[in-house]
């Protein structure tokens, strides 16, 4: 698939990896016995990098199983799952951020898989192949939940769990205007396009929690949080914050077994 969202949304995160985004840099400090105490939550502070992998539970069994890092390169997630014993895949459009998949796992010793594809067809992976799958903040990128789900609910085996996440839809076209952070476009306005061409998607809460219930799933928990740690002494209007303000959700679903 290389239509012209594709080619625009690649474009930016290959000039984001140049620039060393903070969701392009590998976690090269993790230390796995702060993720064990954090799966059990006992983790006091939480790691920033910790912080953005929720809920926490999904790591208390990982190790040996079939794990999809599913539109989530840059050796972040992937790092914490390999340092869990999980067998680990990443998908990703974007060779920078496989190629930071492939440097956490060198450097902390353990396998990854990469597979340079677009989330939004998945046909090259066999039926059934992965065990969880854990999607990031990567769904504002396509224009539509249902053929994300689609293929998710294909590769994933009976009984497996998805966890995906979301901004808050009711926000999702945000801006800081001096004094307040003030939503710029009506709710049902879908699509913001970037300077620099690149497509940014609102989902609607229907498609997002229906979609998944279509597809054969079962939803076991949803969780709210910030992107980051709030900070609200940042400088107002910087992106520290605003994660203080702008609250996102991660779902995670069962597939039904049959």
């Amino acid at each position: 698939m290389n239509d012209e969202i594709t080619i625009a949304n690649r474009a930016r995160w290959e000039a984001a990896v140049l620039k060393k985004n903070g969701f392009t840099v590998p976690w090269l400090d993790l230390d796995r016995d702060d993720i064990l105490q954090y799966a059990e939550g006992q983790l006091d502070p939480i790691p920033y990098h910790l912080y953005q992998i929720y809920p926490a539970y999904l790591l208390r069994d990982v190790a040996r199983k079939d794990v999809l890092c599913l539109a989530a390169g840059g050796g972040q997630q992937s790092a914490v799952f390999g340092l869990l014993d999980a067998r680990v895949t990443v998908i990703d459009f974007t060779q920078g951020q496989l190629d930071g998949d492939i440097t956490a796992a060198k450097y902390y010793g353990y396998h990854v898989e990469t597979r340079r594809l677009n989330m939004r067809d998945l046909s090259a992976i066999e039926d059934a192949s992965f065990d969880f799958i854990y999607q990031g903040p990567s769904m504002s990128w396509v224009p539509s939940v249902h053929e994300i789900y689609r293929g998710v609910s294909r590769i994933i085996r009976p009984g497996g769990q998805y966890r995906v996440d979301f901004g808050n839809p009711a926000n999702h076209f945000w801006e800081w205007d001096g004094e307040f952070y003030r939503v710029t476009e009506p709710y049902f306005e879908r699509v913001y396009r970037y300077p620099d061409g690149a497509y940014d998607f609102r989902h609607y809460l229907s498609d997002i929690f229906n979609g998944l219930v279509d597809k054969g799933f079962r939803i076991e928990r949803v969780e709210e949080r910030s992107w980051i740690q709030p900070d609200i002494n940042a400088t107002p209007g910087s992106w520290t914050h605003e994660m203080a303000y702008n609250v996102s959700f991660a779902i995670v679903a069962k597939k039904e077994e049959v």
